[in-house]
């Protein structure tokens, strides 16, 4: 087997199905409460689907929980590591679109946009892949616009959490056992026609909401009232 060969098997095979099994485990352990699951309701309301917009920095606990919102798609890029993210995705229930702003960016959109005429949610991290951290990139705002989902800004806070802190984001992963709480905020409707300053204006808008929630979710951790309230 060539070096290149054996480089795509691992990727293709050995890393995504260890991965999975490596997630699956884990995230079993957590314990789980949602906040204002009305919200997530009242999107759904209008009948187009949604997008769950998450940052980066937070998205491992939905990795497992959103597989239970079926049916839900997710952009993944067509590079060698968005193969193999793609295959942990589908493996977990998720439908993969492979695509993104420098490649595959307009069939991706097209394929969004009739997935949620067909009930799809999407999921969206908003500042992924590379940072800025918590910066909304235009991405999020054109999935609006084009297919009329509403977006839900979806938090998770994790009580207990490793912190990898030479990452770009300091990514968190919950610990075994960790209590984890899976926010919806209020659905934001971005309009069809939008000239430049208004589109920056819906992208900063969400932005802010976005960096409000997990500001707020996280002090529950130090509120020993608001953990009784949601965990008994």
């Amino acid at each position: 087997m060539s070096k290149e060969r054996f480089k795509h098997f691992v990727y293709r095979q050995v890393i995504p199905r260890a991965g999975l099994a490596a997630v699956r485990i884990l995230s079993a352990t957590f314990r789980v409460r949602l906040m204002n699951p009305e919200n997530e309701q009242a999107a759904l309301k209008q009948g187009n689907g949604l997008v769950y917009a998450s940052w980066h920095q937070r998205f491992f606990p939905g990795i497992t929980f959103f597989s239970t919102r079926k049916p839900i798609a997710i952009i993944v890029s067509k590079s060698l590591d968005g193969e193999m993210i793609a295959r942990v995705v589908r493996a977990l229930g998720w439908h993969p679109v492979r695509g993104s702003s420098s490649r595959g960016g307009k069939e991706a959109m097209a394929e969004i946009r009739h997935l949620g005429t067909s009930g799809f949610r999407v999921g969206h991290i908003v500042d992924g892949p590379r940072g800025p951290f918590g910066v909304i990139k235009p991405g999020l705002i054109r999935i609006a616009q084009f297919t009329g989902m509403p977006i839900v800004p979806t938090i998770t806070s994790a009580q207990h959490r490793w912190v990898f802190s030479r990452s770009w984001d300091r990514f968190m992963v919950p610990k075994p056992f960790s209590r984890v709480i899976i926010r919806f905020g209020e659905p934001v409707f971005v309009p069809e026609d939008l000239d430049a300053q208004a589109f920056e204006a819906q992208r900063l808008k969400v932005e802010q909401v976005l960096a409000d929630l997990y500001t707020d979710t996280d002090r529950i951790w130090h509120d020993p009232a608001r953990i009784d309230t949601l965990f008994g």
